[in-house]
């Protein structure tokens, strides 16, 4: 665990940290922060159920840095431009930094990239990932950029940053003209939102996601006044009053490897939120098992489309009552 190898270090001596205020970038759910002093801790979370989580064990969360920082802590992420991106902005903010990450999130590839403009490194190696300290550096040209796909901004480490993804493709193909209140349950950097407000007979469009990156980006590609922006996570999010159509793109990940809890999530939440004649479309892998959560979930359960890789699925007339 990462908790081993910061204690580790702390431990043995290897590692002495400064003084002062400590910003912890990025840490998952369970990570073990117990060896730093909590009152010196700011953790820096823009994904809100992590978010959620530090701050219900008492900690102080921000989305951004808030000024100087004698040390920051990142717990580096899966996406390699998001990874450094992290690192810029970790180092613009503190005069010491801290970076933990697996072997298998890239933690080998990211410091052979520091050593590049860096000076004295100290590394430690324990339970399958490194720990890495040193002064920090410049990191020219780390800085995360925003680009523009397809008329689309997106950023370093939002999911599918480099364009619309298939199954969004394959679900905005399948789509009819939407009507009346719709959220958009995970929705990203608003690929689906822009097509949804396509149709004139969407009186609202709320756009639920976890990720405060992605949802910025939305709020700058979707400018239709009946958007709303809600960073929440899509799970247990609910509207003041029942909907008239949830759309989805379920993420089916958490970490490394596949999560088909996760989507069932997803389909339990929008059966929650619609109104009894509601209506739930959404896509998917075809290999995933989703099929009967959604016959547990609605009276009518049909495939309406897709593509040799992904199915897309209408749902209708939720059997549970809203939560």
């Amino acid at each position: 665990m990462s908790s081993a190898r910061l204690s580790h270090a702390l431990e043995s001596g290897a590692l002495v940290l400064p003084e002062g205020r400590i910003a912890v970038f990025g840490p998952p759910i369970g990570a073990d922060l117990s060896p730093l002093e909590r009152d010196r801790v700011d953790i820096v979370s823009r994904f809100f159920p992590d978010a959620r989580y530090w701050q219900g064990l008492g900690y102080g969360v921000l989305q951004a840095p808030e000024g100087t920082y004698a040390t920051a802590l990142v717990f580096l992420p899966r996406a390699k431009d998001a990874a450094r991106a992290l690192l810029a902005q970790a180092s613009g903010c503190a005069g010491f930094l801290i970076v933990d990450g697996q072997k298998t999130d890239g933690v080998d590839s990211i410091l052979k990239a520091v050593k590049t403009v860096a000076g004295t490194i100290g590394v430690t190696s324990k339970s399958h990932g490194k720990l890495f300290w040193l002064a920090a550096p410049d990191f020219p040209g780390w800085a995360g950029q925003a680009r523009t796909v397809e008329g689309f901004v997106t950023r370093p480490g939002v999911f599918s940053a480099d364009g619309p993804d298939k199954g969004s493709r394959a679900l905005v193909d399948a789509l009819p003209a939407l009507s009346g209140r719709v959220v958009d349950l995970g929705a990203g950097w608003g690929f689906l939102a822009r097509h949804i407000l396509t149709s004139d007979k969407v009186t609202a469009l709320d756009l639920v996601e976890a990720d405060l990156t992605a949802l910025d980006c939305a709020r700058e590609n979707v400018t239709d006044p009946r958007a709303s922006f809600h960073w929440a996570d899509a799970t247990d999010y609910r509207p003041d009053t029942p909907v008239d159509v949830v759309v989805s793109n379920p993420p089916f990940h958490t970490g490394r490897a596949g999560d088909p809890g996760l989507g069932r999530a997803f389909i339990a939440s929008a059966a929650a939120m619609l109104a009894p004649t509601g209506t739930f479309w959404m896509v998917a892998n075809r290999h995933l098992p989703y099929e009967d959560a959604l016959t547990a979930q609605f009276r009518e359960v049909d495939e309406v489309g897709g593509t040799p890789g992904f199915k897309v699925i209408r749902a209708s007339k939720p059997l549970r009552s809203r939560t």
